[in-house]
């Protein structure tokens, strides 16, 4: 699994919680790679490995069809979003997934980038879609009622 843009370690957390395999939480700022570290390690988690990186410059550094799910969560607002759709089809295995989650524009909330950057369901569902990407489904967050959800995988045998 591959979390970009871990931050302090939100999502990175709980999903290293629900599997058995390695979680690689990747962040361009050290303090946020470190504060990750710091809670997994708190709470006993010995699958998360955090790696400082520029992977929207550099790639994730990982391999060809590595990872089973990545989390792009709260982070396709960035620059190149295509790009970084593309990075993350790259180091998913065939059938595997990519869950995006992202700040709502239609409501306000206490936190997240302007709105005005926000990318919607349907810009991210394209933005996979011109990465290779193939989109499976729109994602209910019963959760939080300030974000969306949807579920895109890599073409492929594999995870269905």
């Amino acid at each position: 699994m591959v979390e970009f843009g871990c931050g302090y370690g939100t999502f990175t957390l709980p999903a290293a919680r629900a599997v058995t395999g390695r979680v690689f939480a990747l962040d361009i700022e050290p303090e946020m790679v470190a504060a990750t570290g710091r809670k997994a390690r708190a709470a006993g988690l010995k699958n998360v490995t955090g790696v400082v990186r520029d992977f929207l410059a550099d790639g994730s550094g990982l391999p060809d069809g590595s990872a089973g799910y990545v989390m792009l969560f709260n982070i396709l607002h960035v620059e190149d979003p295509i790009g970084l759709l593309r990075e993350a089809g790259r180091v998913l295995t065939p059938g595997g997934a990519a869950g995006v989650i992202h700040w709502r524009t239609d409501v306000e909330t206490p936190r997240g980038p302007p709105t005005p950057i926000r990318p919607t369901a349907a810009q991210c569902r394209a933005w996979g879609e011109a990465a290779g990407l193939r989109f499976e489904r729109y994602e209910s967050l019963c959760c939080c009622s300030w974000h969306w959800g949807l579920v895109m995988r890599r073409p492929g045998q594999g995870i269905s």
